[in-house]
């Protein structure tokens, strides 16, 4: 079974920062494409960014400069670093990873963790 379990949310003022986490474990044979989402109150659920499993990123428009995404292959863990947080950029904030699952089941699925609360505020 794969879990992804995100950590790292929390307070923060305006100008702040924050690094999320989120590890993926169980029975994983590869992880391709990993990203952050993340979810305002009341808004539909946005891509904030991406990372491919070569390294190659990409940002939302609206964070780009402001946070970095990263991931440890060997480790199955890829983390987000927000700085300059915005009272905009409050929400919950999601992993997404395209995983293979080893044997007996295996196969590509798309998994998701369970969120991790920002709350950007003075």
């Amino acid at each position: 079974q794969v879990q992804l379990v995100e950590s790292g949310g929390g307070l923060v003022q305006p100008g702040g920062s924050l690094r999320l986490s989120c590890a993926a474990s169980g029975n994983i044979a590869a992880i391709s494409a990993m990203e952050w989402y993340r979810q305002a109150p009341g808004k539909a659920r946005e891509l904030a960014a991406g990372i491919t499993n070569g390294g190659s990123t990409n940002y939302a428009l609206s964070v780009r400069g402001r946070f970095s995404i990263s991931r440890d292959n060997a480790a199955n863990t890829m983390w987000l670093q927000m700085n300059d947080l915005k009272p905009e950029d409050t929400g919950v904030y999601y992993c997404k990873s395209e995983i293979l699952a080893g044997d007996p089941d295996p196969g590509w699925n798309d998994y998701w963790g369970q969120g991790t609360q920002v709350t950007v505020s003075s």
